[in-house]
């Protein structure tokens, strides 16, 4: 069974969505539509990804890979095998389910049901799938992955509904977490969010044709027009000659979208609840600045996720911004099988200081998020090591100190630096002259909060800062995961 090769030893310290969804329908050759779809949103999952498309002659065909997606649909051998005008995609990184997984953990999954075959592509994590899987292989269900979103089909295969929009809406009535799904049957393209709307999912236009995709900038790739977000809670059925039915059929609940989407996981073309993902972040840095003004020479972004915060930072406190640190642009995952003596060169393989420009300079970073604190304290040493006066961490999202368990690879919580630290400690331990991070409600101030967050009944979903989940994570407390009290 092919394993993925190990991550290069830098991406160890970034939380990482776990994949991206993309779908359409009414073109010709939809395959290459979604193979594009997929190239823009490769930032959401780079183990693997795969495609089921849909012909009237030539019925269901599916294409799984691991990898890049432009290593494997450019392949014309490929794409003629995915003929069409229907099409769903997926990216992958696992979450659920092993890591370095078997091909067929690898989504779209496919269903043959008695009303015709539907596939399905999920982004998001299922917080009760262990007591789902439970039940379901105890009525005899055989599952053929390590992925939680399998239950999905199994629950469909076992309703007693009319159609597949149906089955769908009756399996994913018993499942909690988060979900935005892209579906298709032999006709329809198929959308749905949970109900809290927790990861995106949007609607585009492209001629007589429909998409959904999991963020803006993948309907910008292939010329489609932006239309709308799916709702949260909403579910989508579209055909070419019907169009979008909208249907809810969810309790409405208050929504509660990934707050972690507007400071990292989006591209920063990405528009998000109406707003521009890289205003945001620029916003986030203006923020940070009032909020922990320092004296120093220059603004550097840790690149590349760091750098609207930091064009920010420097607007709002009048300190220049400077490419302090240059990234190398072609240092894939898999440069080199990682030898302990590679894996200490560590960050300088991905990461290369700018000697004349730091040297005598008291300089301030501006990083995304501090998670394990690993690639903090290294650049750190890469900066001082060019000669910088002095070091000053700011931070574009509050301590990460809690797991998410809704679709993002997070490490355990005693490996997150904020769970076992104070803002204090982590200075001293990554030995800067000062390390602070932006403020709850400051986050929620740049993302357009104007009075904060509402701490009786939070706007985002933020437990990864707060502790507080929104859909309580069943098979994690099973395991024994400790909740916060409710009394702090």
């Amino acid at each position: 069974m092919p394993q993925m090769p190990p991550a290069h030893p830098f991406d160890d310290d970034k939380l990482r969505e776990e994949c991206g969804v993309f779908g359409v329908t009414g073109v010709q050759d939809a395959a290459n539509f979604v193979a594009l779809g997929l190239h823009a949103l490769q930032h959401r999952g780079q183990e693997a990804g795969g495609i089921v498309t849909h012909d009237p002659e030539q019925g269901f065909n599916s294409a799984r890979r691991f990898g890049y997606v432009r290593d494997n649909f450019t392949s014309t051998d490929i794409m003629e095998t995915l003929p069409g005008p229907l099409a769903i995609g997926h990216v992958r990184y696992s979450t659920a389910g092993a890591k370095g997984a078997a091909i067929r953990d690898v989504q779209p999954f496919f269903g043959e049901f008695a009303m015709g075959g539907a596939a399905i592509a999920h982004n998001g994590n299922i917080t009760n799938a262990d007591a789902l899987r439970r039940e379901l292989i105890e009525r005899g269900s055989i599952f053929q992955s390590s992925s939680d979103s399998e239950c999905i089909i199994h629950l469909m295969a076992r309703s007693l509904q009319r159609d597949i929009p149906e089955r769908m809406e009756d399996a994913l009535r018993r499942v909690e977490g988060a979900f935005s799904i892209v579906a298709m049957t032999r006709t329809q393209l198929i959308g749905v969010r949970d109900p809290l709307g927790v990861r995106p999912l949007v609607l585009g236009q492209i001629g007589d044709g429909w998409v959904l995709s999991s963020e803006t900038c993948a309907l910008d790739i292939i010329g489609a027009d932006f239309v709308r977000e799916i709702e949260p809670g909403e579910m989508v059925v579209i055909t070419p000659e019907t169009g979008v039915e909208s249907l809810f059929p969810f309790r409405r609940q208050k929504p509660r979208f990934c707050i972690f989407e507007h400071v990292y996981f989006s591209r920063p073309d990405s528009i998000l609840g109406g707003r521009s993902v890289y205003e945001t972040r620029a916003a986030i840095g203006r923020e940070l600045a009032k909020e922990s003004p320092v004296e120093a020479d220059l603004v550097c972004p840790v690149p590349d996720s760091g750098t609207p915060a930091a064009i920010g930072f420097s607007q709002e406190s009048g300190i220049p911004y400077a490419m302090g640190i240059i990234r190398n642009q072609y240092m894939g995952r898999t440069f080199i099988e990682p030898t302990e003596q590679i894996r200490n060169m560590g960050v300088r393989l991905k990461l290369n200081v700018n000697r004349a420009l730091i040297r005598g300079k008291r300089v301030i970073l501006v990083d995304d998020s501090v998670v394990r604190g690993t690639t903090s304290r290294k650049i750190k040493e890469m900066i001082l090591d060019a000669g910088a006066k002095e070091v000053h961490f700011r931070i574009a999202s509050p301590p990460t100190a809690w797991p998410c368990f809704y679709g993002v690879d997070t490490p355990q919580r005693e490996k997150l630096l904020a769970a076992t630290m104070s803002e204090d400690e982590m200075r001293e331990h990554l030995a800067v002259d000062s390390l602070k991070f932006i403020s709850l409600d400051g986050l929620y101030r740049a993302v357009g909060e104007a009075t904060g967050r509402d701490a009786s009944c939070p706007q985002y979903c933020d437990a990864c800062f707060s502790g507080e989940y929104p859909v309580k994570p069943a098979d994690m407390i099973e395991k024994g995961f400790e909740m916060k009290p409710a009394a702090e």
